[in-house]
C-alpha cells in the first residue's frame, strides 16, 4: 500500500533526512512530508513511512530510524544513516522510476551508494569528519545543505519547514544529477568498449563524441592507448589518458614544445595546419578539423614512444 504520509522529525534538517526525502518523495509523489517527534506520528502505521526519527529499523512496518542502541551496521561494520538505509530498501525502485535499464540497476545501486551515500552515512554518524576535506570542508553536500537551514532568530514559525523543501528542491537536483552521470557513464562504455575495438592495436582511442571513457579503457585492458580524439562543438580535441581514477599522471603528455601555444604558434611547433590550442599542462589540444587532430595524436604518440625508448636505454 502506498503511503499518505512520509514522516521524518521537526527542527533542524541534516542531509540524510533530506537525500532520503528525495528518493521517497519520488516514488511516493502524492504522500505528503510530515515533520514531527509527536509518538502518535513517528510511530508505526500502515499509511505512513517513517525515517530518521521513531528509535527502530523495522523494514516490514517501514520504521527507518538509526540512532537508537543496537542500531543497523552495513556488512563491512559501517553505520547507516536514515540515508543509506532508504537507499538500501528504496533505492532500486527509485532507479526503475527513472527509466533506468533493468541491467544497468545493480551497478548503478552499488556505486552510487559508494560513492554518494555512505559518505553521508558517515558525517550524519560522526565516523567521519567533514574536516578530512580540509580547506574545502564547508563545501560538502552535508554542509552546504546545512547552511540553508534558518538563522537562530528567525522568529518566523514556519522557517523550518519553508527552508526543508527549499533544501529539498536542492538535494533533489545533486541525486538526480548523480544518477544520471552513473547513468550516463554506462552508456558510454558501450560505445568506448566499440571504439577500442575498431582501433584494434593503435594507440589513438578515436570516439565519436566527448564521454567518459576510461573505465572501459581499463576494463577493456587496453593498456596500449595513450590519447583520444573526438570531436567538441566546433573543433577536435586530443586528450590524455590518466594512470589512475585520483590525480592527473597521464600515460603519455603531449609534447614538452607544444605547452601554452595557440594557433599560429602551435601550427608552427607541430607542423600541423589547424592546430588551435595546447594546454601548458599538456593533456590536452584541440584542432580545427579531424585530419589535423589526428596528425597532433599521431606526433604524440611517436615522441612519446621515443621517450620510453630513451628512459629504457
Amino acid at each position: 500500500m502506498n503511503p499518505t504520509f512520509l514522516v521524518t522529525h521537526s527542527g533542524g534538517f541534516h542531509a540524510d533526512e533530506l537525500l532520503s526525502s528525495v528518493i521517497l518523495t519520488r516514488l511516493y509523489p502524492d504522500a505528503k512530508i510530515v515533520r514531527s517527534r509527536a509518538p502518535d506520528w513517528i510511530a508505526a502505521g500502515a499509511d505512513r513511512i517513517v525515517y530518521d526519527v521513531g528509535g527502530a529499523y523495522d523494514a516490514e512496518t517501514r520504521i527507518f530510524d538509526h540512532h537508537q542502541r543496537g542500531a543497523p551496521l552495513r556488512d563491512d561494520g559501517q553505520p547507516y544513516s536514515s540515508f543509506g538505509l532508504i537507499w538500501r530498501h528504496f533505492g532500486r525502485d527509485y532507479l526503475r522510476a527513472t527509466g533506468l535499464p533493468d541491467q544497468h540497476i545493480e551497478v548503478v545501486h552499488t556505486s552510487f551508494d559508494s560513492s554518494f551515500v555512505l559518505p553521508v552515512d558517515l558525517v550524519d554518524n560522526g565516523a567521519l569528519s567533514p574536516s578530512t576535506a580540509g580547506i574545502l570542508a564547508g563545501l560538502t553536500l552535508p554542509a552546504l545543505l546545512e547552511t540553508l537551514k534558518p538563522v537562530f532568530d528567525d522568529a518566523d514559525p514556519e522557517a523550518e519547514t519553508q527552508s526543508f523543501h527549499r533544501a529539498l528542491a536542492i538535494a533533489r537536483h545533486f541525486v538526480e544529477a548523480g544518477i544520471g552521470k552513473a547513468a550516463a557513464k554506462l552508456r558510454a562504455e558501450a560505445l568506448v568498449l566499440d571504439a577500442i575495438a575498431s582501433a584494434g592495436q593503435g594507440r589513438i582511442l578515436e570516439l565519436p563524441f566527448g564521454m567518459p571513457f576510461r573505465s572501459a579503457v581499463v576494463k577493456a585492458g587496453a593498456d596500449h592507448l595513450l590519447f583520444v580524439v573526438h570531436p567538441r562543438d566546433k573543433d577536435w580535441c586530443v586528450t590524455g589518458i590518466r594512470r589512475a581514477d585520483e590525480g592527473f599522471d597521464l600515460r603519455a603528455d603531449l609534447p614538452a614544445a607544444w605547452g601554452g601555444l595557440v594557433n599560429a604558434e602551435l601550427e608552427a611547433a607541430s607542423g600541423v595546419a589547424g592546430a588551435s590550442f595546447c594546454h601548458k599542462g599538456r593533456f590536452i589540444a584541440a584542432a580545427r578539423t579531424r585530419e589535423a587532430a589526428l596528425a597532433l595524436a599521431d606526433i604524440a604518440v611517436l615522441e612519446a614512444q621515443a621517450e620510453q625508448a630513451r628512459a629504457v636505454a
